[in-house]
């Protein structure tokens, strides 16, 4: 049996769940005015920093519209809105995600392209193994993102250019997480199924090991391009 590990919330993302969960409710409706960030401090028992965060969040969510001077409001929205997790909308908002798809654009069109010329059969041993793994987690998402992070990273190793690797090693912590949030935004949405993820993986393995690094790079750029299409339509400018 496979236990998922249980990863603990921060404060502000409890009391933003609070909020939508008395959303749900009905304790509050679209138009409704929340009370001040004090008295929700007071209410919730926790910090002014901590509540800012969690209005901050469900704005990025695009439930609450903070109005400067006047309050903070319970918008309309989409009852699927809901659904989405808090961390979802706080990684959407920052404002470096722009640069990171861009980073993740520059490396990884090069980093196939360097692939497709330089591949071993140990790499394409490694990057077979990740497409395993992508393929036996169907239905275990954390499982599904270790892999598919596993393989772009087989990718730029197999490159055989240690700074290209270190470089990709150096994002790995903000690029696991926007992967991560992408697949679920992908699989919430239903635009996109696993074995979709899978089979387009399985195409940037085979350019590759054709040494085709034209196709190579073409077929990443539809990956991220498609990346880049579901992050826009959550992506909140920063004001």
């Amino acid at each position: 049996m496979i236990y998922k590990k249980i990863k603990p919330k921060k404060i502000y993302e409890e009391v933003a769940d609070s909020l939508l969960q008395m959303i749900k409710q009905g304790e509050f409706h679209p138009g409704d005015r929340l009370s001040s960030v004090e008295q929700l401090s007071e209410s919730f028992q926790v910090s002014r920093s901590a509540v800012r965060e969690a209005l901050s969040a469900l704005r990025a969510m695009g439930i609450l519209d903070i109005r400067q001077g006047e309050g903070t409001f319970i918008k309309e929205f989409h009852a699927d809105m809901l659904s989405l997790p808090v961390s979802t909308a706080v990684l959407m908002r920052k404002d470096d995600l722009a640069h990171l798809l861009e980073i993740r654009r520059i490396l990884e069109v090069g980093a196939v392209a360097a692939a497709a010329q330089r591949r071993n059969e140990s790499n394409l041993a490694d990057m077979k193994k990740s497409l395993q793994e992508m393929k036996d987690a169907f239905g275990n998402e954390e499982l599904g993102e270790q892999a598919d992070f596993a393989f772009h990273l087989a990718i730029a190793e197999a490159s055989q250019n240690p700074l290209l690797v270190s470089l990709m090693n150096s994002v790995s912590g903000i690029m696991v997480e926007t992967m991560r949030e992408t697949r679920r935004l992908w699989l919430y949405g239903k635009q996109v199924t696993s074995e979709r993820l899978y089979h387009d993986h399985e195409q940037i393995y085979e350019a590759i090991e054709q040494q085709d690094e034209v196709l190579a790079q073409k077929r990443i750029l539809e990956h991220l391009g498609a990346v880049e299409q579901v992050l826009s339509k959550f992506i909140r400018p920063t004001e």
